[in-house]
C-alpha cells in the first residue's frame, strides 16, 4: 500500500488563514448528509467539526441525521434499493466490521485519507490498535456505564459501587434503564451471575450462556424501561421515571455537570468501546470527495482534542490526548471526567468487536423474541 504524506492541521490551518475561507470546490458535492446519534455527542460533533468545516468552506451545507443506532440495517436496505442518500455516518466500531465485511462501507487508507499528526506521526501510527477495520475512522473512546438517582438512595443503605446493583431491586428498588439490544446487558448479566470477567465471550458464544443471560436480564424484567436513544435515560432519571439506568458517559457528564442534575455515575463494569466514521460504499466521485476532504479535517489531531471540550469522551488519537484541555463554557479540567482516567478504569470491561460482529444478527433476534414474551 502506498502511502501519501499530508499536510498537518497546524499548515492547513495556516493556509485558511492568510486566505480566508475557501468557496466549495467544483468537484465537490456542496452539501452532505452527516449521521450520528443526536444529543450532547453529536452537538460536540457540530461545535468542533462541523462548524468550523463549513465556516472554513463557504457554499458547503451539511445536514444531520440522528439514525446511527439503525445504520445497519438502514445501510443494507439503501444498498438494496441502490439509493444510498448518507454520506458519513457515524458507528460503533462492531457495526463498522459488519458494514466492512458486508462491502456496505469503504475500505480506507489512513496514511492517505486521514491527516497525519503534527510532528510527522503518519494517521496510522497516531490511530495505532484503535484502527480495528479496514472501513473504521475512529473519533473517540467511550464508555457505556450507569448513573444513578443519588437523592432516591434508601435511607440506611450505601449509594452503590458495584455494577450488579442494577439486578439488587431488595437493597435498590426503583425502575431500570437498559439499552433495548443485548450489548452489555448480557456481559453485565453474566458479571452478575457469576461468571469470571475473562470468561464471559465464551459462555456467551454458546446458547447455554446465552440462555443465562437472558434468565438474569428476566430477572428484573418488568423493572426495565428499555432505551432506544442515548438521551433517554438521562431524561428519565431527570425526571425521576428510574433509580438508575445505563448509557454513555459523555451523556451522563452533561446531565451531571451542565445540568446540576442529582445524579452520581457508576464507572464499575464500565464497557469501553469505539466510535468513529465509516463512509457508505459507492458514493458519486462529488459526493465522495466532499466527504474525505470532511474527514481528513475533522478527524485531524486538533479536532478531536477541540471535541473533549463539549463532552466526556477521549479522542482516538495519541496527539490529541496531550491537547484535552478545559471544558468550552464551563472551565472545568476533562480529563478526570474520561472513562480512561486512572480513578475512572479501576475494574473496566473490554468489549469484544469481532465477538458482536459475529453474532449480533443471531443474538439480537433471541433477544428481541425474547423481549416479546
Amino acid at each position: 500500500m502506498k502511502f501519501i504524506k499530508t499536510l498537518s492541521a497546524t499548515t492547513m490551518l495556516a493556509l485558511v488563514a492568510t486566505s480566508g475561507a475557501a468557496l466549495a470546490d467544483d468537484h465537490m458535492a456542496s452539501d452532505m448528509t452527516l449521521v450520528s446519534w443526536g444529543g450532547a455527542y453529536q452537538a460536540s460533533q457540530i461545535a468542533a467539526y462541523a462548524e468550523p468545516y463549513t465556516a472554513m468552506n463557504e457554499g458547503v451545507t451539511i445536514t444531520w441525521d440522528e439514525s446511527s443506532a439503525e445504520a445497519v440495517a438502514k445501510l443494507r436496505a439503501m444498498n438494496e434499493a441502490k439509493n444510498v442518500t448518507w454520506d458519513l455516518v457515524d458507528v460503533v466500531a462492531a457495526d463498522a466490521l459488519r458494514l466492512c465485511d458486508e462491502g456496505l462501507a469503504m475500505e480506507i487508507d489512513p496514511n492517505e485519507d486521514l491527516a497525519a499528526a503534527p510532528d510527522g506521526t503518519s494517521a496510522e501510527d497516531d490511530f495505532g490498535d484503535l484502527l480495528v477495520s479496514e472501513c473504521f475512522i475512529p473519533q473517540i473512546v467511550y464508555s457505556t456505564t450507569v448513573g444513578y438517582r443519588s437523592d432516591m438512595v434508601p435511607a440506611g443503605a450505601a449509594a452503590p459501587t458495584d455494577i450488579c446493583a442494577l439486578f439488587d431491586t431488595k437493597t435498590y428498588p426503583g425502575m431500570r434503564s437498559l439499552e433495548k439490544r443485548p450489548i452489555n446487558n448480557m456481559e453485565w448479566a453474566l458479571l452478575c451471575d457469576g461468571v469470571a470477567k475473562e470468561d464471559v465471550y465464551d459462555v456467551l458464544g454458546t446458547p447455554e450462556g446465552q440462555e443465562q443471560a437472558l434468565a438474569k436480564l428476566g430477572t428484573i424484567k418488568d423493572s426495565v424501561i428499555w432505551w432506544s436513544a442515548g438521551a433517554d435515560t438521562p431524561q428519565l432519571l431527570a425526571d425521576g421515571e428510574v433509580f438508575m439506568g445505563s448509557t454513555y458517559n459523555g451523556r451522563l457528564f452533561s446531565a451531571i455537570v451542565e445540568q446540576g442534575q442529582p445524579i452520581s455515575m457508576l464507572w464499575d463494569a464500565q464497557v469501553f468501546d469505539l466510535d468513529g466514521w465509516i463512509i457508505p460504499a459507492g458514493l458519486p466521485e462529488d459526493r465522495l470527495a466532499r466527504v474525505k476532504d470532511f474527514v481528513k479535517f475533522a478527524t485531524d489531531t486538533q479536532r478531536l482534542a477541540d471535541q473533549s471540550k463539549y463532552i466526556s469522551y477521549g479522542p482516538a488519537r495519541a496527539s490529541s490526548a496531550p491537547l484535552v484541555g478545559k471544558h468550552a463554557s464551563l472551565g472545568i479540567d476533562m480529563a478526570p471526567h474520561m472513562p480512561t482516567d486512572p480513578e475512572n478504569s479501576k475494574n473496566t470491561f473490554l468489549y469484544n468487536y469481532e465477538f458482536w460482529a459475529d453474532y449480533r444478527d443471531d443474538i439480537d433476534a433471541k433477544f428481541q423474541a425474547w423481549l416479546a414474551q
